[in-house]
């Protein structure tokens, strides 16, 4: 091991959720908001060009040129030794953009770097990573990237401007159909000026924001790889094509182990950005069945880093003895990154939740208090917003700017809108059948046209029952989702509980054969062009928007958000927005915590000061070898 005051690293944010890892990726690729501030030059044009090291939006960015390194990161940490995690399920192909066609494995896309990259002490700035500078005008019709000349792959190649246009042009005919329809009708043309300039023109009846941020969040991959190979992006596969990134595919195991290891000859360890980050030699996956699996298999040392998910777990599982001796520690940190947007998710493409009513009588039915304090110890808190943070999230009456615009959009809307204060979740009492909100329930059914017959089964005009399938692969949900399902069931919905393995359960959710499912929407801090994506009408079918979501009224106010000039504006129209959503009520809010819950043998060290917005435990965490080495020899590990 060894220690240094530049260290080399690549920014490595993903979570390790093999299922939907792939898709947050690629919502990022489309919707990454980023921001900067810039040097202002005077082209001779007349127009006023902006050339700078970073981009941010609405804002400033908070790292001048010439920083040595981010705030929250040791630039002394030592590089070494191998961080280990757990997935679950399985994995079938190495290509993460093979969504469609196959299980990617977790953390599939760690070899490729994006031009631009973020930090976790700011909302949505970005700093150039293969760039050296980024230029644009004002109104945002083009944007120049300036690349380093020093990128290599991990063949060893250098990367170029061509492997950037190459790259762009895969994702324009392979990614998947909302991406591919996003990018084309943004850029216009592009082209690689020299070697190391790569230019992109944008529509002009694209919206103005998001456009340098979106080309910053491209990745970039080797011409020459694909060209020799004939791979496609959208197949599955095993093989991978070298990145720039820090690390690379080192073993795989189908099915049960990834191992990544570190490139000897990255070749961005002096880069500031990188400083600090990046500090172990290998990442190694465990896959297990399930979190079960995976908890015996940490308790016994197989691996050594959990992010616990678990209240059970967490509250009455850890007294083992590789606790007891003290070779295991656990910690709550904080958490500033705003949580999914979480729930039990109406299908809205079935003709069943297409009323209001019926999703609202479902949604009563779940008991937050009593699941939360019997099943989930009381650890957690009762999710509002799709915007789980006072910045974004809506409250009270509409008023202000918010007001305005959904103003414009009054003739799509309720009046409820207008008149009333953003929902809130219902509240329950303390049994777990809460008998007030089930005659709410049984009013809001009836007033969908369904009535109860002698076998306590709700019915409509024509004698169908209510059916409803719930879909889950997770055993450990099993004691959530029961007793939410015997409450329907007491609320006369016909419905069954089916808890399908991995490989189905991903392939019904990819083809949206579901009824009701327990998922997520991923949003951010700063929202631009990705938020269509994610909820837009003509991307209702895509794997990111689950509910198949769709309003004209969201569709015009997104157009507030593309067009923002300063984040109120954006915020404004966010808030607007989730206003709209909480009402509709397709997806019924669950829990959140707003806290880490750190499960670690006791060799990991990390930063005193860690960021608001990341816990960074692949990327700015590191191993104390001594003590790595104390446990190794007193039989800590597996």
């Amino acid at each position: 091991m060894q220690n240094r005051t530049q260290t080399r690293a690549t920014a490595l944010k993903q979570e390790v959720d093999s299922s939907r890892l792939t898709q947050v990726f690629l919502a990022g690729l489309v919707g990454v908001a980023t921001l900067f501030t810039a040097q202002a030059l005077h082209a001779q044009s007349g127009d006023t060009i902006i050339q700078s090291h970073g981009y941010n939006e609405y804002g400033t960015l908070k790292y001048p040129a010439d920083f040595a390194h981010l705030d929250y990161v040791n630039p002394d940490a030592p590089i070494g030794g191998e961080v280990s995690i757990s997935a679950d399920g399985t994995f079938d192909n190495m290509n993460p953009f093979a969504t469609l066609s196959g299980s990617p494995g977790a953390m599939a896309s760690i070899m490729y770097e994006r031009i631009m990259t973020g930090t976790d002490d700011e909302v949505g700035s970005e700093y150039c990573l293969l760039c050296k500078t980024v230029e644009y005008p004002q109104d945002q019709s083009w944007v120049i990237f300036h690349l380093r000349d020093d990128v290599t792959f991990s063949d060893g190649t250098p990367m170029t401007a061509h492997d950037v246009i190459y790259t762009h042009e895969l994702l324009r005919e392979q990614a998947t159909p909302s991406y591919r329809a996003g990018i084309v009708a943004l850029v216009e043309s592009y082209e690689a000026i020299d070697d190391y300039t790569v230019k992109f023109t944008f529509a002009a009846d694209a919206p103005e924001k998001g456009r340098v941020s979106q080309m910053g969040g491209q990745i970039v991959m080797s011409k020459a790889w694909f060209e020799e190979t004939g791979a496609r992006l959208d197949e599955a596969r095993m093989e991978t094509g070298p990145g720039t990134g820090e690390y690379m595919v080192g073993t795989i195991d189908p099915g049960r182990q990834l191992i990544y290891v570190r490139n000897p000859d990255y070749w961005g360890e002096d880069v500031p950005i990188n400083v600090g980050r990046g500090n172990y030699d290998s990442i190694r996956i465990e896959y297990f069945a399930d979190t079960s699996a995976a908890f015996e298999a940490f308790k016994a040392g197989e691996f050594t880093f959990r992010r616990e998910n678990s209240s059970l777990n967490w509250a009455t599982a850890y007294d083992f003895p590789a606790l007891e001796q003290g070779w295991v520690t656990r910690t709550t940190l904080d958490d500033g990154t705003l949580p999914a947007a979480t729930g039990f998710v109406f299908n809205l493409r079935r003709e069943k939740f297409q009323d209001r009513n019926v999703r609202r009588a479902l949604g009563l039915m779940y008991n937050f208090t009593w699941t939360n304090e019997n099943l989930q110890y009381g650890l957690f808190q009762q999710r509002e917003s799709f915007w789980e943070n006072d910045r974004l999230k809506a409250a009270g009456l509409p008023e202000g700017r918010e007001l305005e615009m959904l103003e414009t959009v009054r003739e799509h809307l309720p009046a409820e809108i207008f008149t009333q204060e953003a929902l809130l979740p219902h509240v329950s009492g303390e049994r777990a059948l809460d008998r007030n909100n089930l005659r709410q329930a049984l009013i809001l059914m009836e007033a969908a046209g369904y009535t109860s017959g002698d076998d306590g089964l709700l019915r409509d005009a024509n004698g169908n029952t209510l059916d409803v399938e719930f879909l889950e692969t997770r055993q450990s949900f099993d004691r959530i989702i029961n007793p939410y399902v015997e409450n329907l069931q007491r609320l006369g919905v016909n419905i069954t509980y089916n808890r399908v393995d991995p490989s189905q359960y991903q392939a019904r959710t990819q083809e949206n054969d579901f009824d009701m499912m327990f998922s997520y929407y991923v949003n951010g801090l700063v929202e631009g062009r990705g938020i269509t994506q994610k909820f837009g009408c003509e991307d209702k079918d895509d794997v990111f928007n689950p509910a198949g979501y769709c309003s004209q009224a969201f569709d015009e106010l997104a157009e507030f958000v593309t067009a923002a000039e300063d984040y109120d504006e954006m915020a404004a129209a966010v808030r607007a927005i989730d206003r709209i959503m909480r009402y509709e009520y397709y997806i019924v809010p669950v829990w959140y915590l707003g806290k880490n819950w750190v499960a670690a043998y006791d060799m990991y060290e990390h930063p005193e000061n860690l960021p608001e917005f990341g816990l960074g435990y692949l990327d700015y965490w590191w191993i104390n070898q001594d003590k790595a080495e104390a446990l190794a020899a007193a039989g800590a590990f597996q």
